[in-house]
């Protein structure tokens, strides 16, 4: 049986690659390739070493048996990158700004969602948005549902405390506005203030999971996640997110993700940007 430095040091033997591989694909999706065995045996010998384990085959029995989930979300926190920043891909703001909120914000109640929403930049930066273009109108009217798989991302998202070198992207304006800037042993960071927080509602999620489909949503976020997924599992959740999709919402992916080759049902609008179609046929997209 190898030994946990024999474990960390090497490539996974052609069995542990495809034990892994096939655990990531039936719980979350991810698809990993052939070749990634290296950076899988890189990235799993620090979650390998945390558990206590001594071998790869003691490490897989530990997740499979963890009643918790947790190891299983700790083992796929490790084989993904959670990078994210405040208004990453700034044209998708834009956006929002200058064409979704004219026509949705005289509507009764805006709903957004920020799937794979990470250590949640992306939620707090709608909100900021929206703050910034209905101002005492925003709270109470708009309501932003951020998820995500991982507990431990979705932890530090819900305190809303960051780095300073995290908000260099931000305006003075909104630095001042919806920061509060760390003292003591918080000092070089700063926190969402409440006004921002508010507007965001976390919870975690798993988007290959069944869930309830009541609600509807007028904006849906779902960025750079997809790039994980092959295209039968890129077909089963931009489903699910077309159907959360309010008639004349927009759904907006990630600009390095495609829908091509996926039936969706929406039009394309610009890239990274797609519409539901409304009841009088506007927006009305390709089936």
């Amino acid at each position: 049986m190898p030994t946990l430095d024999d474990t960390s040091c090497r490539p996974l033997k052609a069995s542990e690659f495809a034990k892994i591989r096939q655990l990531a694909y039936d719980t979350f999706g991810l698809d990993l390739r052939a070749g990634k065995e290296t950076l899988v045996s890189a990235r799993l010998g620090k979650q390998i070493r945390n558990s206590g384990c001594r071998s790869f085959d003691e490490y897989y029995q530990h997740v499979v048996d963890d009643p918790t989930g947790e190891a299983l979300v700790n083992l796929i926190d490790a084989l993904t990158t959670n990078h994210t920043s405040f208004f990453r891909e700034p044209a998708h703001f834009d956006f929002v700004r200058k064409t979704f909120l004219p026509e949705w914000k005289t509507r009764g109640g805006i709903d957004v969602w920020s799937a794979a929403c990470s250590s949640g930049e992306e939620p707090y930066s709608i909100a900021m948005c929206m703050l910034d273009e209905l101002g005492s109108a925003a709270p109470g009217k708009v309501r932003i549902q951020a998820t995500d798989i991982s507990t431990r991302v979705l932890a530090k998202a819900e305190q809303g405390i960051y780095p300073a070198e995290r908000l260099e992207g931000l305006s003075a304006m909104q630095l001042r506005r919806y920061w509060l800037r760390g003292e003591g042993e918080w000092a070089g960071c700063y926190r969402a203030k409440k006004e921002v927080r508010a507007l965001v509602e976390f919870r975690r999620l798993n988007l290959l999971e069944p869930v309830s489909e009541s609600g509807r949503f007028a904006l849906i976020f779902c960025r750079n996640v997809m790039i994980y997924f092959d295209k039968p599992t890129q077909q089963q959740v931009v489903d699910r997110l077309a159907r959360r999709l309010d008639p004349g919402g927009y759904l907006l992916t990630g600009h390095a993700e495609s829908l091509t080759g996926i039936e969706h049902g929406l039009r394309y609008i610009q890239p990274a940007v797609y519409r539901k179609e409304t009841s009088d046929g506007r927006g009305k997209g390709k089936w």
